[in-house]
């Protein structure tokens, strides 16, 4: 069996160290023929060292030459999203808005794209989602919650006559169960004491606020088409239940596995078929219980926010996206408290003027309102 050639974009990062994992597991499956990063250029050479990739791409231009002396074997490339010319996979690790060129290159290439970049679908859902279409071109989520839809979509042969709802599960963070008044003191240390998941800084805060929540019904819409008043959030802190589609019969469609990140890397990389390594097995008779809970809207307001940016469309998701980004670099920098983050985004997207209509918008209209977003975002953040 010829294996199938992967890059990854983000490689060093926590969704792309766990994807080296799952080609690990997976000997002789899996080919590494492109990694890229943005600056971590030890931790790049190292993953270059066991895998010997055709290419590495390295954003930051003082560190090329470095990696370049360190690895004679590969080329050294600038732009990340030239990693999809000899994969038939590309993993989008890219953290942020600066994961789109990834998307839209991978994409436009003909190729799978395993995204984990959830800010370049709802920031450019309506540069996006044309694309899908291009021949060759398929999107398999590796957010938790979106391959878990996906593959409960897979029990109806007309998804869009038959689902009924789509329920996102959300563990509630390290705050569920806090009040307001309680979290207006946390410090970074606590927001990210993440219960039950290993993730990077960005996505651990978005999931104390629920922003990240937010940006994954947003993200579910985009996927699958699904109307938001269909998309459901509901906290289950245990995260065994990764999300849910309920059918127009009533029967609700589940999937289930302990939170283990390389399930999802896994069924990207081996769509439509599945990897034979059993990340997430559970123990069905140490499991327990399973509980579930409303997820609270006025002490976490950034999963309404998302909401809103939905329904209006147009740039308003780059916008919300854009102003999150913004408001999560300086609470991690000790410039704002944690309970601004979502004032920030709020009074950011009080101040979004543009149309909904998204017919005619183009990677330029996107790049232009991400960029508005994030000067009307700083000057919130200096009062």
């Amino acid at each position: 069996m010829t294996a199938i050639r992967v890059a990854i974009a983000g490689s060093t990062g926590s969704i792309g160290t766990q994807t080296l994992d799952v080609i690990r597991a997976e000997a002789g499956r899996y080919e590494v023929v492109g990694l890229g990063v943005g600056s971590s250029v030890d931790a790049l050479i190292a993953q270059a060292l066991e895998f010997r990739p055709k290419v590495v791409a390295v954003a930051d231009p003082a560190k090329r030459a470095v990696v370049a002396e360190a690895l004679p074997f590969a080329e050294v490339i600038a732009d990340l999203a030239d990693l999809a010319a000899d994969a038939d996979v590309v993993v989008n690790a890219v953290v942020g808005f600066a994961g789109l060129p990834v998307t839209i290159s991978t994409l436009r290439a003909g190729k799978r794209l395993a995204l984990a970049n959830k800010e370049s679908l709802i920031a450019a859902g309506p540069v996006v989602q044309p694309l899908r279409a291009l021949p060759g071109a398929e999107l398999v989520p590796v957010d938790s919650e979106h391959c878990a839809v996906h593959q409960c979509l897979r029990s109806s042969n007309r998804p869009a006559d038959e689902v009924a709802r789509v329920v996102l599960t959300a563990s509630g963070g390290p705050f569920r169960g806090r009040t307001a008044a309680e979290l207006a003191e946390v410090g970074v240390e606590q927001a990210l004491a993440h219960p039950t998941w290993k993730m990077g800084p960005k996505i651990t805060i978005d999931s104390s606020t629920l922003m990240n929540k937010g940006l994954e019904v947003i993200e579910a819409h985009e996927l699958f088409g699904t109307a938001y008043d269909q998309i459901e959030v509901v906290v289950h802190p245990q995260s065994i239940i990764h999300s849910m589609v309920e059918f127009t019969d009533g029967a609700t469609i589940a999937q289930l596995s302990l939170p283990d990140m390389r399930l999802p890397i896994g069924y990207a990389l081996a769509y439509p078929n599945r990897i034979a390594t059993p990340f997430g097995r559970i123990d069905w008779s140490a499991l327990g219980r399973l509980d579930f809970e409303p997820p609270d809207l006025a002490t976490f307001r950034c999963l309404g926010l998302a909401y809103a940016a939905g329904r209006f469309g147009g740039s308003a998701p780059a916008w919300l996206s854009a102003a999150n980004e913004e408001a999560v670099e300086a609470f991690l920098a000790g410039r704002i408290r944690w309970n601004q983050i979502g004032e920030i985004c709020d009074a950011v997207l009080q101040r979004h003027t543009e149309s909904a209509d998204a017919t005619n918008m183009t990677v330029d209209d996107i790049v232009a309102a991400d960029a508005t977003a994030r000067r009307a975002a700083q000057e919130e953040l200096a009062r």
